[in-house]
């Protein structure tokens, strides 16, 4: 049970959007799939789920391809960034209208949600704002109950508090109706508490591929007075700092002999967005 991509390119016009991506996404875990604009997360996302077609390779469902294929793609949600439903039809509607594409569609589950969230169910799509546009996406990606969901850009326009609830939900959700996750976002420092793995693409190239805790064990935080701190990094692979009064902190790429740090430093580990920025640097 996996996605398997295998040897998939993809060009728009002079653009290599994807160069020769190999991946796997395995049952029942949460990725993160993480890249600056433009890297090739939606382009990925989009050939997984047949919205576009690879130049080069193939996407394998289940051991199925899954290229114009309904018994794989009946298998993947994608909730996108844009907006695909109709915009004069009302939420509720569009509930009805998923339930005939996805039998497993849990239509009480998603009226609960919108209730949650207090999302009128009898408006319509374009008088929606930015956040409930997102917020009435994430519950059907929420009550699909498909074997893989594919979430891009899901909290685009969600307040604090909403944001808070989704990983809630999410999270109880997996625990739940195990599936396979993969969330695509910007907000690293958020979703580093949700996912199990780490997929890192940059200029349509996979750089990273591992597990959450296997990444950042890749380097460390040092932490304590200014001074302290500028004396014990002048020989290491520091990737950025921060500064608070006299305090500072500074993410360092590399291992660590605890027995050599100073007594007056704090050691933790490394920052998932520290270590992102460094990894996607041109």
């Amino acid at each position: 049970m996996s996605i398997e991509i295998k040897d998939v390119s993809k060009n728009f016009g002079t653009t290599q959007a994807l160069s020769r991506v190999n991946l796997t996404f395995d049952n029942n875990k949460i990725y993160g799939l993480l890249g600056r604009n433009g890297a090739g997360k939606t382009t990925l996302l989009n050939i997984i789920t047949n919205r576009i077609f690879a130049d080069e390779g193939e996407v394998i469902v289940d051991g199925i391809p899954s290229k114009e294929n309904d018994q794989a793609l009946q298998k993947i949600y994608m909730m996108s960034e844009k907006n695909y439903y109709p915009t004069n039809m009302k939420i509720k509607e569009i509930f009805a209208w998923t339930k005939n594409f996805y039998q497993d569609f849990d239509m009480d589950y998603a009226k609960k949600l919108a209730d949650l969230f207090d999302l009128n169910i009898n408006k319509n799509v374009k008088s929606l704002s930015t956040g409930y546009t997102s917020i009435f996406k994430v519950i059907i990606a929420l009550s699909v109950n498909t074997p893989y969901v594919l979430l891009d850009e899901p909290v685009l326009g969600l307040d604090a508090n909403h944001r808070d609830i989704f990983y809630k939900l999410l999270i109880e959700k997996y625990s739940n109706f195990p599936c396979t996750i993969v969330i695509s976002t910007h907000l690293i420092e958020e979703v580093s508490t949700v996912i199990e793995d780490v997929i890192i693409i940059r200029n349509g190239t996979i750089i990273k591929n591992q597990s959450r805790e296997e990444l950042l064990s890749q380097g460390y935080t040092i932490s304590g007075k200014a001074s302290s701190v500028d004396s014990f990094i002048v020989d290491k692979n520091v990737i950025g700092t921060e500064t608070i009064g006299g305090l500072k902190s500074a993410f360092i790429l590399g291992s660590i002999n605890k027995e050599t740090i100073p007594t007056d430093l704090e050691v933790t580990k490394l920052d998932l967005q520290k270590l992102f920025v460094q990894l996607t640097n041109a």
